[in-house]
């Protein structure tokens, strides 16, 4: 992590604590994080993008420092919780950065509110299509909790490790990621972080994959500027359905990071950083017009 300005805040909302990091000075960027992740993950690109936006990247609920009760975890949720938590601190538009989970709950945020929102930007987004890992899958269905217990314990963590890291030296895709996947499931030390896991899993993915999707509305980002970041060899969500939202938001822009898995922004975070900013500079704020959204919805897809 960067240095002390980036420590975590909090403000109690709806009677919950919500944590975040809020850094810099300029046009805001929300960044959003995935599922069993926290804002941390966002490291690599907090100190540039602070040079010129204020960055806000807060810990959703049931995740990292905010607390975690037996709630309302699905993406129209989190979608209400990133508005309440702007509107606390006195911030009115942002670009969306969502990653994995945090990308529907930056399409759902955009789809519900916006007259907030500048522009979209999805890492590795879920809600596109219904494939997704198996692993995914095998988490959503009952017993789970009790597997996921399981991993942490020491006589098994350690050869789950070893796996992931000897997929790594073979060079298998899903080793791109091996870092961050037992990163996230050491972020689960107890029940109360398994089950804000599970409940925020399951209201979007079931064994069939995933339950939710954003290409019905993706004709709504017409004059939304919208960019897609994507790993080539991402074994989460695949890079195939990036080309689905591509060709279903009128006007986004698509980069594949070659070699890159679920999380290209820890793997390749100049060449993300460098995309990221050219898409800042080279596009305008979305003006939010009532008569154009509703004319939009009248229209619906071609």
């Amino acid at each position: 992590m960067p240095g002390e300005e980036w420590a975590l805040q909090y403000r109690t909302v709806h009677g919950y604590r919500r944590a975040f990091r809020l850094a810099g000075s300029g046009p805001v960027v929300l960044l959003i994080h995935g599922i069993g992740d926290d804002s941390s993950t966002w490291g690599p690109l907090l100190d540039d993008l602070a040079r010129d936006h204020t960055v806000l990247a807060p810990d959703l609920l049931g995740h990292g420092g905010s607390d975690k009760p037996r709630g309302d975890y699905s993406v129209a949720a989190y979608a209400n919780g990133m508005r309440d938590l702007l509107g606390v601190l006195d911030i009115d538009r942002a670009t969306l950065v969502g990653h994995s989970l945090g990308g529907g709950v930056a399409m759902q945020f955009a789809y519900q509110y916006p007259e907030h929102t500048e522009r979209i930007v999805l890492v590795g987004a879920g809600g596109v299509a219904q494939g997704v890992s198996p692993a995914l899958r095998a988490a959503s269905l009952p017993g789970a909790q009790l597997a996921l217990g399981m991993l942490g314990l020491p006589g098994v963590r350690a050869p789950t490790a070893a796996v992931m890291w000897a997929l790594t030296r073979l060079d298998h895709p899903l080793g791109r990621d091996a870092e961050d996947l037992v990163r996230i499931v050491d972020a689960l030390p107890d029940a109360t972080s398994r089950n804000a896991f599970l409940r925020t899993l399951r209201a979007v993915v079931d064994w069939r994959g995933q339950v939710v999707t954003m290409l019905d509305r993706c004709y709504l980002t017409a004059g939304m500027p919208t960019l897609l970041l994507w790993g080539s060899d991402d074994m989460i969500v695949p890079v195939e359905h990036a080309r689905t939202a591509h060709e279903a938001m009128p006007g986004s822009r698509l980069a594949v990071f070659d070699g890159a898995g679920h999380f290209p922004f820890h793997t390749h975070p100049d060449a993300v950083l460098s995309t990221l900013r050219a898409f800042l500079a080279d596009t305008e704020p979305a003006r939010w017009s009532a008569a154009e959204w509703r004319e939009l919805l009248r229209r619906g897809r071609d």
